[in-house]
């Protein structure tokens, strides 16, 4: 599925004609302050056999022109170790996955600053509450893990800055995990407290 995402991304990019513009000012016509969003990775719903049911919602404000805060909401379900290096073989392979799965609900809070044109940087901060259940579809606890993810990435921009893009690499550090069930730490014992993932977000301004 991760494949099928990266084609789709190139695609657009291959389609677009994209200009590299600088990024509008707060004097320029064509800037807006507020966003509203979400990310390519919700095509990943379309997988009949690793449906993760994701959801994700991102809410922005432009300080500045260059000054970005923002607030996103994820919810999904995953079913193996979140350390497995992103696009690896060992995803849903035979004794890799948890004895079950952990459903996550986590608001997100980030800043994002632009450098040159559209090139930027991001840091956030996302709160997962987490539920974990067996294999038998039965509840075995809860637990919170804090994600700091950072992001370096463009911001593509279309129809006079109504719509973007913004593909980016980032890595995902989880410096506080909480009340992980025994039969799901033994699946992540031998995967790092890291993630190097990529970014495909878009969104509308207003």
């Amino acid at each position: 599925m991760q494949k099928k995402i990266l084609q789709f991304v190139l695609a657009i990019l291959l389609a677009s004609g994209l200009q590299l513009k600088a990024q509008p000012t707060r004097q320029d016509s064509t800037f807006k302050k507020w966003f509203v969003g979400s990310t390519l990775y919700l095509l990943g719903n379309l997988d009949k056999t690793n449906n993760p049911e994701y959801i994700q919602l991102n809410a922005g404000y432009r300080i500045t022109s260059k000054d970005v805060v923002s607030f996103r909401f994820k919810r999904s379900i995953y079913a193996w170790p979140i350390g497995i290096p992103f696009g690896s073989s060992s995803f849903d392979a035979p004794g890799k996955n948890y004895p079950g799965h952990a459903r996550i609900l986590a608001p997100t809070l980030g800043y994002q600053r632009f450098w040159w044109r559209g090139a930027f940087t991001s840091v956030q901060a996302m709160n997962a509450f987490e539920k974990y259940i067996d294999e038998h579809k039965k509840k075995i606890g809860n637990g919170y893990t804090l994600y700091l993810d950072s992001y370096l990435g463009y911001q593509f921009k279309f129809f006079k800055n109504r719509f973007f893009f913004e593909p980016a690499i980032g890595i995902s550090y989880w410096p506080l995990r909480t009340n992980v069930p025994e039969s799901f730490k033994a699946a992540e014992k031998k995967w790092p407290n890291y993630f190097i993932q990529p970014g495909f977000d878009f969104g509308f301004n207003f």
